[in-house]
């Protein structure tokens, strides 16, 4: 775990207060400000696990009235985004290389999205990242991978 994470220790010391998880998402999706679009919020961050809601609201769905799959897809990578930042060690930086998904449900309720790694993964090379968006009675709608590219800081 990077010890020196700024977006770990800010969760830390918010998410005990009042609208503290609120105003945490609010200020992670100000660093990208896409993120913003889907008005997700953080449940959970810790090293190699993170989870964020996504409500069911018309912004978000589709002509059928489900959760549009780039809306989840966003929501997949802020979590993998807040895992990364969270979990690599210091040494090492990363960026996303790519990511695979599949849709085996509709996504007609509110949605959790989950994203997860091994500690041992966090190596100089390929690093994959299991996500998943979950519906309210726990069928995985949207299940895959991103891949990230992770290797040496530059010395300074």
């Amino acid at each position: 775990m990077s010890k020196s994470s700024q977006v770990y220790r800010l969760y830390q010391r918010l998410e005990g207060l009042p609208a503290g998880r609120w105003l945490f998402s609010r200020l992670f999706s100000m660093k990208a400000p896409y993120f913003g679009t889907i008005g997700a919020r953080f449940t959970s961050i810790e090293p190699n696990f993170c989870e964020l809601t996504i409500r069911k609201r018309r912004k978000v769905q589709n002509h059928i009235g489900t959760v549009h799959v780039i809306a989840i897809c966003n929501g997949l990578e802020m979590a993998m985004g807040a895992l990364a930042e969270t979990t690599i060690p210091d040494h090492l930086r990363w960026i996303p290389k790519g990511m695979e998904v599949r849709y085996p449900a509709k996504a007609d309720t509110d949605l959790r999205i989950q994203a997860s790694t091994r500690a041992e993964d966090w190596v100089e090379g390929e690093v994959p990242v299991t996500v998943k968006a979950l519906r309210a009675d726990d069928t995985v709608v949207v299940e895959g991978t991103i891949f990230l590219h992770v290797s040496e800081k530059k010395r300074r």
